[in-house]
């Protein structure tokens, strides 16, 4: 049964959630037959799939495309689709590209940073609307951690409490100290998700190509479940010798 934005704000407290997320529709198929209750599209796509360095060149065309694929595979699992960087710096913008990314499938989208009156006019207008503080890979020139000082982590704390107030039903918190990812959780009334925020958030995502070990690069935040990188590297080099050597189809 698909959860809707009133079903897991209601978690925070109870119940853990875990998000990953997908791009394509096999994966999203696999991750809704897995019992994942939330699957997020990210823009990270722009580097986990199209090997780019940075998010900012995603568009909402891309998105569009992984949004609707990754519906196909799992119909009945929460999708949250990213609104791509400066897609919503105006209201009429935000209002248009959240329609794009609903209309292809999303139940809800996320954007980054502290936009109080862009979540308002999102959230007043039927779309349920993620926040997302901490670092945000968006606007970024590293991705060191953020909220070490007293003044960063007071500014990270002031935009969770204006996200909130402004109608997200969740949050996501991006590589900042346990504590502080603690100390936010404790201070907002809906559930906060972290990655690389400490395990006293209310869930916990992933991106999967890293808990897969797909991929040269593992955040030092996140955690692998798995080797597929390996696995069809080996699989490929055996094929090659098959061929190669000319026992493709010729043996058992």
């Amino acid at each position: 049964m698909k959860l809707d934005a009133k079903a897991l704000t209601a978690m925070k407290g109870k119940s853990p959630i875990a998000m990953l997320t997908a791009y394509n529709c096999p994966v999203a198929r696999y991750l809704e037959r897995s019992g994942i209750p939330v699957i997020l599209v990210g823009d990270s796509l722009a580097m986990v799939e199209r090997g780019l360095d940075n998010t900012r060149s995603v568009t909402i065309e891309h998105m569009q495309y992984h949004v609707d694929a990754v519906r196909r595979g799992a119909p009945n699992t929460h999708i949250i689709g990213d609104l791509p960087y400066q897609t919503y710096e105006t209201e009429e913008a935000a209002l248009k590209n959240a329609r794009l990314l609903i209309n292809a499938g999303a139940d809800s989208v996320k954007l980054e940073g502290s936009f109080p009156e862009i979540i308002a006019v999102l959230v007043s207008n039927g779309i349920d609307v993620v926040g997302h503080t901490g670092l945000t890979p968006q606007t970024a020139n590293n991705f060191r951690q953020v909220g070490k000082d007293t003044e960063d982590a007071q500014r990270i704390l002031r935009e969770a409490e204006e996200i909130t107030g402004a109608g997200a039903f969740l949050l996501v918190l991006e590589h900042i100290p346990d504590q502080l990812g603690e100390e936010v959780t404790r201070s907002v009334s809906i559930p906060t998700i972290g990655i690389g925020a400490g395990p006293a958030c209310d869930g916990q995502v992933l991106v999967i190509n890293d808990m897969l070990g797909i991929g040269d690069y593992l955040p030092p935040f996140s955690k692998q479940y798995a080797h597929v990188g390996q696995i069809v590297e080996q699989a490929a080099e055996k094929f090659k010798t098959e061929v190669e050597n000319r026992s493709f189809l010729t043996n058992e």
